[in-house]
């Protein structure tokens, strides 16, 4: 399986920092099999963080050493996924020993979305059928220096 990084930087290495923004699915090095998302991806970090760089990292994964690993896959924008998200994304621990968690982004109009479920706007039912409608792509959150491990760095591709 073919990973990409999306960043400001060139991350031949990667490691998992100390300090991060709530994300999807908490702290962890994030990765995609989607090029253009990595590549939209590289492009918000650099014009978050003030720099005119922007590169695509490439990974393998070898997918039956994922067998050996504490895996937890969300398949689609459920119920289990949207709650998982939004508490990571508010900042609150959620319990769990996983070495890498993948499943949907909540891109931004999906994080839209989360805001009016937040909100109270929409129920948990009406957030789910929004999610339904779009082309949400996919996330891979390294959790572990385990995980990590098993990305070996293919390329960087400058953008």
């Amino acid at each position: 399986m073919i990973l990409y990084h999306g960043s400001n930087v060139e991350v031949k290495e990667p490691i998992l920092l100390k300090v991060q923004r709530e994300l999807d699915f908490g702290k962890g090095f994030y990765t995609t099999s989607d090029m253009e998302q990595a590549a939209r991806w590289a492009w918000r970090t650099a014009k978050r963080r003030g720099e005119s760089n922007a590169f695509v990292t490439v990974y393998e994964v070898n997918e039956d050493e994922l067998k050996n690993i504490r895996l937890l896959s969300f398949d689609s924008p459920n119920v289990d996924w949207l709650d998982f998200v939004v508490k990571n994304r508010k900042g609150e621990y959620i319990a769990g020993d996983w070495d890498i968690i993948s499943g949907p982004v909540a891109d931004d109009q999906t994080a839209q979305v989360i805001d009016l479920y937040l909100d109270g706007l929409y129920d948990e039912e009406e957030a789910i059928r929004r999610f339904l409608t779009q082309r949400l792509k996919d996330q891979y959150a390294f959790k572990t220096d385990e995980a990590l491990k098993l990305l070996i760095f293919k390329e960087v591709i400058t953008l």
